[in-house]
């Protein structure tokens, strides 16, 4: 059997075009037009906006100088499926695939695409004097100054494929073998399936995108569209964004209900790969088991159903599947690094969570399939050099509003900017949106000394924990929930064993619930540094996961 090729998984890249239109003039640094999103908004967002054009490009670089023929685009390749968006990075991709002999295989994220009528989008943009400017797809919007441009709406299915079509949803002449859960035809109206409401009133047919695609002898992969768009009861305009249920928390738990289909054929799939000796990767946009792997136990008793717990996969995803003969499957969504196991039996399945291009930790990964084996390793983005330019129209920006310059600005690498951006996202997301106010009001200026003193009055003296402001460490803890051990060269060895100490001596288990006192949320809050800590510490960079036996090693 020939060697199989090596492919680039790619997830959440949430590519924005900074040299797009949008029908208003952008703003202009050093003869260099651009339309950036603001700062404002990116410091409540979970990803940066301006910065994935570079992030995407040095990626695809890395691909090139690693010769890897065969790159999977794990969903949300655009930033919120614009048209203007999806018609710059389709020009990325071809001229990358022309030039390399590089082929792409796209799936959905809910980012992408939004169910069979698409939906309005209207985003702040800085204009020439760094002063706010909003842009819509929306012609109804009708607030002061706000510019109008269709190239910010987001298609449906199947219009929105269109830009990538090439791209894996279609067949294409190289292909070895090709096809989808209804069949060899890559037609619209042959991969479309019944969906209803709940109260029955509202039928329609939708699209599925989901493939299986053979590059090259011996390797599949599996693409699953895990995009479920749920009918919603009552009365409601045919196709309307309000008329749906979208996929941002469902995914894979809505799946089963919805899509039933999609497992049967992955079941057919699975068992035809064993039969002919194919290697078979599995891939969709929305993980399939928990990509924490348990470790945000304590979320859900601090902050309630956060967007962490309403995205997590029920224990019923992962047997469906592991009866279903999936073995490996690679899941982007959460922006998270972290590999989770789960057996059944003497079956056992593997989600490789991959981190985002615009999020921290910036990464991708790189899987070395055999008959086998797979070998996974992990590409790191954190060395890049900053746009100054974009830097600059910040800096503009937080001068014209009288705000102070973020930390942020004065990175030195884009590494350092996203860990600095993931301390904004605390301050002006985590903070208003999660935290309780009490708990914020008692904390937010003491060290971790004085913190301690609240879980315990006679907490002895410790220069080390009085050295750590309290707010560094809630950055750290977000650090290590999101990166695992790529958070690890962050947070320097003596401070790790600190917050394990900090952990053990006033740690409190979340199955022992809380009281609502400032002291036991807190108490909560530095037991999970155990759980965080020994996930980063446990997994690797790369490592092998072996198909005959299905388990993984470092």
């Amino acid at each position: 059997m020939p060697e199989l090729p090596s492919v680039a998984i790619i997830a959440d890249a949430h590519f924005h075009d900074v040299k797009a239109g949008f029908d208003f003039p952008g703003i202009t640094i050093d003869g260099d037009r651009m339309a950036l999103r603001s700062w404002v908004d990116t410091r409540q967002s979970t990803r940066v906006f301006n910065e994935s054009t570079q992030a995407l490009l040095a990626a695809l670089d890395e691909v090139k100088r690693r010769e890897i023929r065969h790159v999977v685009l794990l969903g949300d390749y655009s930033d919120d499926g614009q048209r203007e968006t999806l018609a710059g990075l389709r020009e990325i991709l071809a001229r990358h695939a022309r030039e390399n002999g590089t082929k792409f295989y796209a799936l959905p994220g809910n980012h992408d695409i939004f169910g069979p009528a698409g939906r309005h989008h209207t985003k702040g943009f800085l204009g020439q004097n760094a002063e706010s400017v909003e842009v819509t797809s929306d012609s109804q919007n009708t607030a002061p100054g706000t510019i109008f441009s269709a190239g910010m709406f987001c298609e449906g299915y199947p219009v929105g494929l269109r830009a990538m079509a090439e791209f894996g949803y279609f067949r294409q002449p190289h292909y070895l073998h090709w096809e989808t859960p209804f069949g060899a035809s890559d037609a619209i109206e042959a991969r479309r399936y019944d969906t209803v409401s709940p109260d029955g009133r509202n039928h329609y047919r939708l699209m599925d995108a989901s493939y299986l695609v053979e590059p090259e002898d011996g390797l599949w992969l599996l693409m699953i569209d895990a995009n479920v768009f749920e009918p919603r009861d009552g009365s409601c305009d045919t196709g309307e964004e309000a008329a749906f249920i979208d996929s941002t928390a469902a995914g894979w738990n809505a799946l089963l209900r919805c899509k039933p289909f999609i497992i049967d054929w992955i079941a057919d799939v699975s068992s035809r790969a064993k039969a002919f000796g194919k290697t078979l990767l599995a891939f969709s946009h929305y993980p399939v088991l928990d990509p924490f792997d348990g470790a945000t136990g304590a979320e859900c008793v601090l902050f309630g159903e956060t967007n962490v717990a309403r995205r997590t996969p029920r224990a019923a995803v992962g047997d469906r599947l592991l009866n279903a003969g999936v073995a490996v499957h690679f899941s982007g969504h959460l922006h998270v690094e972290g590999v989770t196991r789960r057996s059944l039996g003497e079956h056992e399945i593997v989600n490789i969570a991959v981190p985002s291009l615009v999020a921290y930790p910036a990464a991708f990964k790189l899987a070395r399939p055999s008959l086998d084996s797979i070998e996974v390793e992990t590409v790191e983005l954190s060395g890049l050099t900053l746009d100054q330019n974009i830097i600059t129209a910040y800096r503009q920006e937080s001068d014209r509003s009288g705000t102070p310059r973020d930390a942020a600005f004065d990175a030195k690498n884009y590494g350092a900017y996203l860990r600095a951006h993931k301390k904004a996202l605390v301050h002006h997301r985590y903070f208003p949106k999660e935290w309780p106010a009490d708990v914020l009001d008692a904390v937010s200026d003491l060290n971790l000394l004085q913190a301690c003193r609240i879980i315990d009055s006679k907490a002895p003296a410790d220069d080390d924990l009085a050295s750590i402001g309290m707010i560094d460490a809630i950055v750290d803890w977000y650090c290590l929930r999101q990166a695992a051990m790529l958070a690890l060269d962050d947070i320097t060895a003596q401070r790790r064993d600190l917050y394990r100490k900090l952990a053990q001596s006033y740690g409190r288990d979340p199955g022992q619930g809380s009281d609502g006192t400032v002291g036991t949320f807190l108490a909560i809050f530095f037991g999970a540094f155990i759980n965080f800590l020994d996930r980063a510490e446990r997994d690797a960079r790369s490592f092998k996961i072996s198909l005959k036996h299905k388990s993984a090693a470092a």
